[in-house]
């Protein structure tokens, strides 16, 4: 049986001053009327009933989700107490998933990725379900790079030997790459054999924990008190094991605590359009296709251009706004709140939230 983990954490600060601790960037709505989570969720229900989806999201968060997916069982929110990065994550909604299903299928989601063409991506996943059930993989699934991308980390694979299954393979994964620099993403895009990492997964949950316990022996101790406690609950999840289990672990991802790791592990290339909505950039370059002649693209009707091209202007206030002179910049505003950035640069943006301390500076976090 197939279920479905949905990593609803964080706080897009690089999406700041529209994302915030109280709403970040997968509650938020950037394209249509429904938010990034409804989307994410919307998009897998062809495949998995909502009964079988996990969200896992920060305690804070949990009102929101129920808010939102309102037809998401309670029992399947994990409210995490504090942030512990994917590898923890992972491991207890894989553990509550076993113990529902002892013969089950994970596939593994962030919440906050936009993806063009859902049938394609629909049949991308049951081709690494396929694999991952029949096989034993742990299956990633990987994008065909389309320039020197610095904001991605990057996967290598074997294209010597593969996994087919119909018309699609998958290949052994050789080395999984932290984001490069220019000259280095120009030699992974030369390879051809260099995929970007998309951070989704799919893997048999008994599979994934027994990585666990190989690779990760602390891990794995707080997951078997995490599942002693739901087995003693009849599958509920206790706050008071949350709290033990969280506390008690180091923040590390999926990534560099099992994919790295592990020698079971395969890559399937992707067959739909992807992006993982790092900055402001990503979200002009997905919303090119209504820029206006100049190339920009503006939200409100207070706004006025002069010899500027390529710009992104988000106001939710009455106020006139004024370009004069400019080029590829982003201007985003909210009700307390002004954002000025270069687009190509919008990635540093959480560096600015970093800013964002003490008396002054808390209420715009």
């Amino acid at each position: 049986m197939v279920y479905a983990l949905i990593m609803a954490g964080g706080i897009g600060s690089r999406f700041w001053p529209k994302s915030r601790v109280s709403q970040p960037k997968q509650f938020l709505s950037f394209f249509e009327n429904k938010t990034l989570l409804q989307t994410t969720i919307d998009r897998i229900r062809p495949l998995i009933p909502v009964e079988r989806i996990i969200v896992s999201t920060n305690s804070d968060y949990v009102t929101i989700v129920k808010e939102q997916i309102p037809d998401l069982p309670v029992e399947n929110i994990i409210g995490e107490p504090v942030a512990r990065n994917t590898a923890p994550c992972i491991a207890f909604a894989s553990a509550l998933v076993h113990y529902r299903n002892p013969d089950s299928t994970l596939i593994v989601l962030p919440s906050d990725h936009y993806i063009r063409n859902d049938k394609a991506f629909t049949k991308d996943l049951q081709t690494c379900v396929r694999i991952a059930a029949d096989r034993g993989k742990l299956v990633t699934i990987g994008i065909t790079p389309t320039r020197p991308e610095t904001g991605y980390g990057y996967i290598q694979y074997n294209d010597s030997s593969h996994i087919s299954n119909e018309d699609d393979n998958a290949y052994p994964v050789k080395t999984f790459a932290e984001k490069p620099d220019v000259q280095t993403a120009l030699k992974f895009l030369q390879s051809g054999d260099f995929l970007w990492n998309s951070g989704m997964f799919i893997w048999n949950t008994n599979e994934i924990l027994r990585e666990i316990e190989k690779h990760m022996p602390v891990l794995h101790h707080q997951v078997t008190l995490f599942t002693k406690d739901i087995k003693k609950h009849n599958g509920e999840v206790s706050k008071e094991i949350l709290e033990s289990v969280y506390h008690s672990c180091f923040s590390v991802s999926i990534d560099y605590g099992i994919m790295e790791k592990s020698d079971n592990v395969v890559v399937l290339p992707s067959h739909f359009d992807w992006s993982d909505l790092g900055s402001w950039m990503a979200i002009y370059e997905l919303q090119s296709p209504k820029a206006n002649e100049d190339g920009n693209i503006i939200d409100s009707e207070r706004v006025i251009t002069v010899r500027s091209q390529n710009c992104l202007v988000q106001s939710e206030s009455s106020k006139l706004i004024t370009l004069v002179g400019l080029q590829g910049i982003g201007i985003i505003e909210t009700e307390d709140a002004l954002l000025l950035c270069k687009l190509d640069n919008s990635q540093h943006v959480k560096e600015v939230y970093d800013h964002l301390k003490g008396d002054i500076f808390d209420k715009y976090r």
